[in-house]
């Protein structure tokens, strides 16, 4: 983001004068930092690096800008209440979000092209820029907008600049934090239905549980997909679950357990459907459940 110019001191000197500053102080009595592990604001492939601070025409960076695809899901870091920001040029379509631990995050440069050219036909409203109404208050990990390239980034590739205010003071890198933050699989929003297909290898077997290694993952209702993924996940195998094996003459078999699957062994698992919560979306341990499990 060569052409950013956006700064902590600037964005902050505006809110002031709309009154914005005064209003925040009230509604968050907390002004703590950022939990130790925040929830990566981005859903998908995302390339970034520690850019905090490097030279910039307007002031050093304040934030790490992370390169992703255009539209894809920009998510609430943690829980707390969003503020659009709408007349910086340089920010272009902007993002508050008041954490309940009392730091601040700035979502900039969010979507406002109508078509997957830069058409600039979009405004700073919901369903183009943001997945959230103004005011809203939002759970940790739930959709508030759309990554882009609007403001001083128009033209260039698309991208979030993020920032982090501990406390709502200035601004530091968001590096460190960016590195522990829980990378989830999916966006949606909490309570909904979801079902994912994950495909890669089976890690390890037990009566009644399945750790996969899973390389891709692709979402319903959403279909997003992720790829090269590398990590592990923990399903759980109730007893309706439909264990099947292809043999090697090309035949789909039901196997009686899945305790009999072997390491190594691909795999693609489909998840029950279930409502959507943080647990599933970070796939925590036993959060995903099994309907259907295709080995070979």
């Amino acid at each position: 983001m060569s052409r950013h110019r956006t700064t902590a001191r600037g964005v902050f000197f505006l809110a002031v004068m709309l009154g914005l500053a005064a209003g925040t102080a009230a509604a968050h009595a907390a002004k703590g930092p950022p939990p130790d592990h925040i929830i990566f604001p981005v859903v998908g492939e995302v390339k970034y690096s520690d850019d905090f601070g490097a030279p910039r025409p307007g002031g050093a960076h304040q934030g790490n800008d992370m390169m992703a695809a255009k539209k894809s899901p920009a998510v609430a870091a943690e829980a707390g209440r969003v503020k659009y920001w709408t007349t910086s040029r340089s920010a272009g379509c902007m993002l508050y979000l008041y954490g309940e631990s009392g730091a601040t995050y700035y979502y900039i440069h969010l979507n406002n092209d109508l078509t997957a050219r830069n058409d600039n036909r979009g405004k700073c409203v919901k369903g183009v820029a943001y997945a959230v109404n103004d005011g809203a208050k939002v759970q940790a990990g739930q959709q508030i907008g759309f990554v882009g390239n609007s403001g001083d980034a128009d033209g260039g590739m698309s991208h979030l600049h993020f920032e982090v205010h501990p406390g709502g003071g200035k601004a530091v890198s968001p590096y460190p934090y960016l590195q522990k933050a829980y990378k989830l699989l999916f966006a949606s929003k909490p309570g909904t239905p979801f079902v994912l297909t994950l495909t890669g290898t089976v890690a390890s077997a037990d009566v009644g549980s399945l750790v996969v290694n899973v390389a891709t993952s692709q979402a319903w209702p959403s279909n997003l997909t992720l790829t090269k993924l590398n990590r592990p996940v923990t399903f759980t195998v109730p007893d309706t679950a439909l264990v099947q094996r292809l043999d090697p003459s090309g035949t789909i078999r039901s196997i009686a357990d899945v305790s009999l699957a072997a390491k190594g062994d691909k795999v693609v698992v489909w998840t029950q459907p279930a409502p959507t919560t943080l647990k599933a979306q970070r796939a925590d341990d036993g959060s995903l459940s099994a309907a259907l499990i295709h080995l070979g």
